[in-house]
């Protein structure tokens, strides 16, 4: 027997088949930053169509999560997915660096008093190292960008900017200073921004509370009576008992009916339809003797319980009349916005407040009955002093949603305090209100997921006024001088701010701290006091498109300072997104983005929050050490972001598995490159074999489905086509189909070129589609693929565009697409029932098996056009086309007209190509080839193929 292993066209390729990626990707990265890669984009995209998306900044605190290589991974594959449609596609990573986090985490490791200047000096140090721990976590994932020169939002230039827009705000009208009740964090000993909140279940004191009536007559009146025939109070329900001290009113309902219930001992005013369960909760019997509606009840006043005050009935549209309640709300107007407004609407001036919680949480000492004591513990004894002036109703302890602070999972209170506020009903120079110009920008701006409309636009309907000052020491200054007499700003603040900005943009915002007003107002000076306030963070990054995009990082971007697209998590619904909305309809009349994309965030298989506790936390870190950034990349790919995104070990596996499905795919297509050299041995579509063709009008096809894809950001989409395609286009047709003439015939012949050329187009299509996905691994493809790659050594496929030389079938081609989308079908189906057979072991492989295919007059002509090559698509030895009508006995299949039947070959098997045909012995030369593997033998005629 002569070895004929010699005469085949082996597969051979570098191409590994275990990626090891975590090895070789830290050395991918080293080589794209030698090659400036970034930098090499910018230049050969320039003069191209601009595509910013506009990056939201992490906060410089802690190492990289699961959270920040979503969303990176995320931001990388659009930024690439735009340059390989041919944009100019640069992105600027960005850091958030001020504000509280920072500033705690400066007071824990060197003490809570250290002077404000050194506070900041730390605060920066701090802030700089975590920039560069999370950056290089950044870059491990293989996120290209401008590495070397981000946006922080502590940089001079940044701080400076920021400064600018403020004043910017200033002009337009929108900031003013004003007492309104803030969210208020005693730990943070500052204001909060509504996005610093959150919430969570704490238990709390819910009591029934009555304010007895002063003004008996009036009361009398308003229902209808002569006179009262006993004492009245009017009670009120809630779970703050620590702001009774605070009252200065009571609300009805307008359109409420309210009863006068007489109980024995007094009249209680009651909400009519809460009558029966308050005097449940109360534990006493009553009955209604009087009723009216809420308006007559205004302007009444009442006695408060523990004080010589008084409180007004106030009319409020706020008052609910829930099951446990009372129909009747208590207004503290200090700690309550609703109660603010309530009280302000009728006359109260900022002055007639009675404010009696310190930034600490501590009543002022002069407060009789609980000063000096912490709010939460003066409680019990708030509860107590009423019980003892018999003005409690009612006492139970409920648990209930509260708002706590983010960073120190503290309640949180409403407190009024003097603060800076960007107005949102204030008519900027347009005539519009800030609320006006956001809601209009958000029916401007296209969102993915389109939920992301509703919501955005419900908070800014509904939103209050924007405190943007704090009352921290590393933050951007708010550099206002205030009149001492008049509390009034300088008259030219605007100038005075520009001014601060030029000092700030030399020296950091120290320079606003360590400035002598004298410096910039003269003799004025000892008329002005300096404010210490600082800005809210969420000011800090809400204003980036002023002092990024036309600041620090202008992109010069054809329409101005607008990023096409903000990408962000859901929560910055209420964060990123909606300070950078205000700020910039502020500034400019419009969104400072066209495009809004929100994704969901990372959960455990079982949709459960990741925790050290459970022990599902997924480290991107350990994920990269242990299977490679690219896995992490295609799990973001395969997830559905917008929702929450599941991750775990198992399933990273099972990514894995997916991984090495395309890997594998590529390295046959690379591995069947063996000795083809493009520039020589490439075939004009119109000369291949219509097989070929087949595949590479099918990649042409998905190429246009994987653009649009890309384009709408839909990537699941453009992982299952690449999967779909290499498992059942490639893997599951193509290549089985084409092994037999790849390896058999001649080295130069047609049949075999024609297959290499579609080989060929399909890899170079292939590594471009997953380029932004799989960056690591397209471009270790791309280096294996035979030819000249553009600009020479050092190319990357992070350089390319979509691959512009796939051709396309006709519509009238005799084997065109519906044709070889019937014969897949039917291979597939021969494919089952050879497995069939298998696996009762009537045959060892499908090619010592022959075929009868039963078929309809339509599948016999169809099948018929692939003549003898029928059998080469099918991979048996041999088939037959026989009429559906004969074959009662054979196997059904899912294709209508089509039953199967297989049975061993009675030939011998070629030596060579592994066919069992009849001429295997006759051939005195070579007895152990059949005829075809005689001639595409070196020496031999070679063998015609037109089809397959």
């Amino acid at each position: 027997m002569s070895d004929y292993k010699h005469t085949l066209n082996l597969p051979e390729t570098d191409f590994p088949m275990r990626g090891m990626l975590p090895k070789r990707e830290p050395a991918r990265v080293e080589q794209w930053q030698k090659l400036d890669l970034y930098h090499r984009l910018r230049e050969q995209r320039q003069g191209a169509e601009l595509f910013v998306l506009h990056d939201g900044p992490p906060y410089a605190n802690g190492s990289i999560h699961i959270g920040h290589a979503l969303n990176k991974i995320l931001k990388d594959i659009i930024v690439k997915s735009k340059s390989l449609a041919g944009f100019d596609a640069p992105y600027v990573p960005g850091w958030d660096c001020h504000g509280l986090p920072i500033e705690h985490k400066v007071e824990t490791t060197h003490g809570k008093h250290l002077a404000p200047a050194k506070a900041r000096e730390l605060c920066r140090d701090y802030a700089e190292e975590q920039v560069n721990e999370q950056r290089e976590g950044f870059v491990r994932l293989g996120v290209i960008g401008d590495w070397d020169n981000p946006y922080r939002s502590m940089d001079f230039a940044n701080e400076a900017g920021e400064i600018r827009a403020l004043a910017d705000m200033v002009e337009g009208g929108y900031v003013f200073k004003g007492l309104k009740p803030v969210n208020w964090c005693f730990d943070c000993g500052s204001a909060l921004a509504e996005a610093e909140v959150e919430y969570a279940d704490k238990k709390s004191d819910a009591i029934d509370v009555a304010f007895p009536v002063a003004d008996e007559a009036r009361l009398a009146e308003a229902f209808d009576l002569a006179s009262l025939p006993k004492p009245a109070a009017v009670v009120i329900w809630t779970t703050t008992p620590w702001t009774i001290p605070a009252n200065q009113a009571l609300n009805v309902h307008p359109e409420f009916t309210y009863a006068l219930v007489d109980t024995g001992e007094r009249l209680l005013l009651l909400a009519e339809e809460l009558v029966d369960s308050c005097l449940e909760r109360f534990g006493i019997d009553g009955e209604v003797i009087a009723t009216t509606r809420g308006e007559r009840l205004e302007l009444i006043n009442f006695r408060h319980p523990l004080y010589e005050r008084l409180a007004p009935m106030y009319l409020a549209e706020y008052v609910e009349s829930d099951v446990g309640s009372t129909g009747i709300v208590h207004s503290a107007p200090v700690h309550g916005v609703d109660d603010f407004e309530s009280c302000r609407r009728y006359g109260m001036d900022f002055s007639d407040f009675i404010s009696v919680v310190k930034g600490d949480g501590v009543y002022v000492d002069d407060l009789p009955l609980f000063g000096g004591e912490m709010i939460w513990k003066a409680n019990p004894k708030i509860v107590a002093a009423l019980h003892d002036a018999g003005a409690l109703m009612a006492h139970k302890t409920i648990e209930h949603s509260y708002m706590h602070c983010w960073r120190h999972k503290s309640p949180v209170i409403y407190r009024a305090t003097p603060q800076w506020f960007v107005g949102m009903d204030l008519a900027g120079k347009d005539g519009r209100s800030l609320r006006e110009s956001a809601l209009e920008g958000i029916e401007a701006t296209q969102f993915t997921p389109a939920w992301g409309k509703a919501r955005l636009h419900s908070m800014i309907a509904n939103r209050p006024d924007w405190c943007i000052s704090r009352q921290r020491n590393w933050g951007v200054p708010i550099p206002f001088f205030l009149h001492k007499q008049t509390g009034e700003l300088h008259p030219r603040t605007v100038e005075l701010v520009g001014a601060v900005a030029e000092l700030v943009e030399a020296g950091g915002i120290e320079a606003w701290f360590r400035l002598d007003a004298a410096e910039l107002l003269g003799d004025e000076a000892a008329d002005y006091d300096k404010i210490s306030d600082t800005l809210d963070v969420w000011f800090d990054s809400g204003t980036t498109h002023r002092h990024v995009l036309r600041g620090s990082h202008p992109h010069g971007h054809q329409s101005g300072p607008r990023a096409d697209l903000y990408l962000e998590g859901s929560d910055q619904h209420r964060g990123w997104f909606h300070s950078s909305l205000l700020t910039g309809c502020a500034i400019d009349g419009h969104p400072p983005y066209r495009q809004l994309l929100t994704h969901g965030f990372t959960v455990d298989e079982k949709g459960r929050k990741q925790s050290k506790s459970l022990g599902n936390v997924v480290a991107p870190q350990a994920v990269m050490d242990k299977l490679g950034a690219d896995i992490l990349r295609l799990w973001v790919a395969s997830t559905d972001y917008s929702g929450e995104m599941a991750v775990s070990d198992e399933i990273l596996k099972r990514t894995s598995d997916v991984y090495r499905r395309i890997r594998n795919t590529s390295r046959f297509l690379l591995a069947n490159l063996n000795g083809f050299e493009p520039n020589r041995d490439l075939v004009e579509f119109d000369d291949m074999l219509a097989l070929d063709q087949w595949v590479v009008d099918r990649a042409a096809q998905l190429q246009s489905r994987i653009e649009k894809a890309y384009e709408e950001y839909r990537f699941l989409d453009v992982y299952q086509q690449v999967h779909g395609f290499c498992a059942r286009e490639l893997g599951g047709f193509y290549l089985d189909v084409i092994k037999d003439r790849q390896y058999t015939t001649q080295a130069d012949s047609l049949a075999r070129r024609s297959c290499q050329t579609a080989l060929y187009h399909v890899v170079q299509a292939l590594v471009r589609w997953v380029a932004p996905i799989l960056s690591f691994t397209a471009e270790e493809i791309f280096e294996n693929i035979p030819g000249e790659k553009g600009l020479g050594d050092g190319h990357s496929v992070l350089l390319e565009t979509y691959y512009p030389n796939l051709g396309a079938l006709s519509a009238d081609a005799k084997m065109g697409r519906d044709f070889w989308e019937r014969v897949l079908n039917v291979k597939q189906a021969v494919n089952k029932c050879l497995e069939d057979a298998r696996n009762a072991k009537t045959i060892k492989g499908s090619l010592a098996a022959e075929v009868t295919l039963y078929v309809d007059a339509e599948l016999q002509e169809l099948l018929a056009r692939l003549g003898d090559e029928l059998r080469f698509v099918m991979l048996t030895s041999d088939v037959h086309l026989v009429p559906l009508a004969d074959g009662a006995a054979a196997e059904d299949t899912d294709v209508e007209g089509l039953k199967v039947a297989v049975a061993v070959s009675d030939n011998t098997k070629c030596e060579r190509c592994w066919h069992h045909r009849p001429e295997v012995g006759s051939l005195p030369e070579h007895p152990d080839l059949c005829a075809r593997c005689v001639s595409n033998l070196p020496e031999g005629a070679g063998e015609t193929r037109h089809y397959a």
